[in-house]
């Protein structure tokens, strides 16, 4: 969608941030000061200091989180630092608001150094409930995700990795049963091989892809590639089972399934139409995708999505984060497993009922009231059944409140 220039930074200027911070607690007299600050905090201090888990029921920590980037891989810009990376923090901050009634603040660093950055939201862990890491360039990305995860004992999300790879899943499963396919039989086509990539690699492989080729910008992912960082050398061990070599063409010839998740223009309608019978397109490269909706449908493909909300069957993260984030919250998960991220695609599939599902439709709206409270509360459970959850809650409870968080102001359900 085009965007006037001079009216958003008009609205930027206005706004002067996104975000702000509201008090829950009124002051309008001295008992209340007493009360709300000292000596009045002193009390749940004191409970925090015996019991350190105290300090989510007492504070706001177990619904804040930090949104944590160095700016070396913006959306559609690229390496341009943390300052400048601040207004798209603030964007995704408010995102986690109004969908998913989570408080989170925006952590611009000044560094580009993988271990600087794991030290800093080290440092903040006590303060926080959860972790979203984002736009943080490959391979450190993995690196960040990584390290966090093996010391703290709060969810880290990684939108980039994790939120493009369950909405990934989520409109595969869907799509393939419009084609009458398998996850299991598919060859599957990943063009791209950064943090959005190989992310979907590694969960379609945990949902039970078996068949799953990976490109770079040298190619197929394998012995003969000559341009691979770490990351992409594990992951070359655990696909292409057909040995297959070479780049776009000789990949995608065949194929049943095709995901760019890399740069526009890359696939001419050729490649597409090389593909099998009922061939499965997504293309979500931004602002351009790596062939147009147009030429895909033309080319033959029998679904086409892309991550533009000028076509058909947009794909956006936004359909998946603020719900992840939401369910690991409530239940206090102590970290975000491929478990709650497959239960998270199932649940956003779900939202879109058998009989909805066309190839113009092959995930609900963006702003469907059901899509957040369905993957907190599958997340939430999926934690729960896995023993990540401090917090155990009934079957229910999550989808219930998080649909009144978020929407019972403001619709009545019917």
């Amino acid at each position: 969608m085009t965007v006037d220039k001079v009216r958003a930074l008009e609205i930027h200027r206005r706004a002067k941030g996104k975000i702000k911070i509201y008090p829950t607690v009124n002051i309008r007299n001295q008992e209340d000061l007493a009360l709300a600050y000292v000596p009045g905090s002193v009390h749940p201090a004191m409970a925090i200091a015996e019991d350190p888990s105290c300090s989510f029921d007492y504070t706001g920590r177990g619904n804040r989180v930090a949104v944590v980037t160095d700016g070396s891989a913006v959306l559609g810009l690229g390496d341009v630092g943390p300052a400048a990376a601040l207004p798209v923090m603030e964007g995704k901050c408010l995102l986690f608001k109004l969908f998913g009634d989570i408080n989170a603040f925006p952590m611009c660093l000044d560094t580009n150094d993988p271990d600087e950055v794991v030290h800093c939201v080290r440092l903040m862990a006590p303060t926080l409930g959860g972790v979203n890491v984002e736009d943080i360039s490959s391979p450190n990305t993995f690196t960040v995700v990584r390290k966090l995860r093996s010391t703290l004992d709060i969810p880290v999300l990684c939108d980039d990795q994790h939120g493009t790879s369950v909405l990934m899943l989520a409109a595969l499963k869907n799509s393939l049963k419009l084609v009458e396919k398998r996850l299991e039989d598919v060859r599957i086509v990943i063009i791209g091989a950064g943090a959005a990539g190989v992310a979907t690699v590694e969960l379609l492989l945990a949902a039970g892809a078996r068949n799953v080729v990976c490109l770079n910008s040298s190619g197929v992912l394998g012995e003969e590639n000559p341009r691979m960082d770490h990351i992409q050398a594990e992951l070359a061990q655990r696909t292409n089972p057909e040995g297959i070599r070479g780049g776009i063409a000789e990949a995608l010839k065949g194929a049943d399934v095709m995901i760019g998740l890399s740069r526009g223009g890359l696939v001419s309608p050729n490649h597409v139409a090389s593909m099998s019978k009922g061939a499965v397109v997504f293309a979500m490269a931004l602002p351009d995708p790596e062939i147009s909706y147009e030429e895909a449908v033309s080319a033959g493909a029998a679904v086409v999505a892309t991550g533009s909300v000028e076509h058909p069957n947009p794909l956006l993260n936004l359909q998946a984060f603020p719900g992840i984030m939401r369910g690991a919250l409530d239940v206090r998960a102590t970290a975000i497993s491929d478990s709650m991220l497959i239960a998270a695609a199932d649940a956003l599939a779900s939202v879109t009922e058998d009989h909805e599902l066309s190839p113009q439709n092959v995930l609900a709206d963006p702003f469907c009231d059901e899509t957040a409270p369905r993957v907190a509360e599958a997340v939430a459970q999926a934690a729960i059944r896995e023993g990540l959850a401090s917090n155990i809650l009934p079957p229910g409870q999550v989808y219930n409140e998080t649909w009144q968080r978020i929407y019972g102001g403001s619709l009545m359900r019917i």
